[in-house]
């Protein structure tokens, strides 16, 4: 209901016509969009097409299922707000291109999105997309290209503005997603579809998501301190034209941690989407800078279904180029297996670029004899196409992801050695 309070002397003294315009507000206190609202009747189910702009009041919420930030639409989430998704590969939210989320959190009061069971576990729910305007790489001339949602073929992403915004994301929690529909189709933590720089994304927690922590499908968009623990498939995962920088992230897979993915990595890097595109333009050329990766998951168990340790460490294939800097590699259990590979640059679909300067903790161990086996002779399978090309060089004062800008999290950092 609308409600305009003018004192009676206030309205005496104005001659003239006042006309007022409200964006008004529902009985519940939250903003009433211009567009359908995307909260139900009981005010606190989310669902549903946002086409104008709505801000939610701080407090708990459900999300009942799918919500798609349209053209033009803008949501606000204010700090400490949590929201419990219903379980399913449906409970996700989109941002389309021209839409906007803003997860505005603090560091004493995040936006928390998280499963909405009673037991909560990895892939009990979507998670959050966006998509962008920013450059993918393609076929056609740089910027002109685009593609579909993996999640949603209705929405797509790409084009050519850089600075592009879809809002803002900082300290916010987003727990056990990567929700899976096929083998193929399957939602990471938080994907990043051809985000422009002109997005803020800072201060962001992911905790358990049953595929990647975070992928970037092409785009410029910035992250600042990144934590992610426990992804089921990679830490960090660039492909499809990505052009941007992720400065301080941290990555761990926990003591006894196993993975259910065949090829799980701390990074892997795609020039373009899934190296089918070799003469693409626009291929990804990114930096890494200030990053700890930490390896302590134990491995193959045929019985429950748990595959493989770690793959490679760090993997940039399919002409991929990547800067990275000041990084720290380490395990902490007596029971963590080797990763195969401290950095491959190798892939039958052609090889990447890697320049990077990485430490290894005395406790880290890998299977090959070279720190750096791009030739990697023991699988010949993989330089079918031809090497790729690493730049190594390592520093004893490498001290990787700063931790101490993680303690909103209050999450327990192992002691590295």
């Amino acid at each position: 209901m609308k409600r305009l309070f003018l004192s009676m002397m206030a309205m005496a003294a104005i001659a003239t016509t006042l006309t007022l315009t409200s964006c008004g507000s529902d009985d519940d206190g939250n903003d009433t969009p211009d567009g359908a609202s995307i909260l139900a009747a009981d005010g606190k189910t989310l669902m549903g097409n946002l086409t104008g702009k709505q801000t939610l009041e701080e407090g708990e919420y459900i999300l009942g299922g799918t919500v798609i930030i349209e053209n033009g639409g803008e949501l606000t989430i204010p700090a400490g707000t949590t929201i419990k998704a219903t379980k399913g590969f449906s409970s996700y939210i989109l941002v389309a291109q021209g839409g906007k989320l803003y997860a505005n959190g603090t560091s004493s009061q995040p936006v928390t999105f998280t499963s909405g069971e009673a037991t909560k576990k990895a892939g009990d729910w979507g998670g959050i997309i966006l998509n962008g305007k920013a450059p993918i790489s393609g076929a056609g001339a740089e910027g002109t290209n685009t593609a579909n949602a993996e999640i949603n073929n209705a929405y797509k992403y790409g084009g050519s503005d850089r600075a592009d915004n879809s809002g803002a994301l900082t300290y916010v929690n987003i727990l056990y997603a990567g929700a899976r529909n096929t083998a193929d189709i399957e939602h990471n933590g938080l994907t990043l579809n051809g985000v422009g720089n002109g997005t803020k994304i800072q201060n962001v927690y992911v905790l358990e998501s049953a595929d990647d922590a975070i992928e970037f499908f092409g785009g410029t968009v910035n992250v600042t301190n990144l934590l992610a623990v426990n992804p089921d498939d990679d830490m960090f995962d660039f492909t499809q034209g990505y052009k941007g920088t992720l400065s301080n992230c941290y990555g761990i897979w926990e003591d006894g941690y196993t993975s259910t993915e065949e090829d799980p990595r701390g990074v892997e890097a795609d020039g373009n989407l899934d190296g089918n595109g070799v003469d693409h333009v626009g291929q990804s050329d990114f930096i890494i800078d200030g990053m700890t990766i930490v390896n302590n998951t134990v491995g193959g168990n045929t019985t429950t279904g748990q595959k493989n340790a770690m793959d490679d460490v760090i993997k940039v294939r399919r002409g991929a180029t990547a800067t990275i800097k000041n990084t720290l590699v380490a395990s902490t259990s007596a029971d963590a297996l080797k990763a195969k590979d401290l950095v491959d640059a190798t892939d039958s679909k052609g090889g990447g670029t890697v320049t990077i300067n990485i430490t290894t903790s005395s406790s880290f161990s890998y299977t090959n004899e070279k720190v750096v086996d791009y030739v990697d002779k023991t699988n010949p399978d993989k330089n079918v196409v031809g090497q790729g090309t690493v730049t190594l060089t390592t520093s004893a004062s490498n001290a990787g992801a700063n931790t101490s800008v993680f303690a909103w999290t209050n999450y327990s950092f192992p002691t590295l050695n």
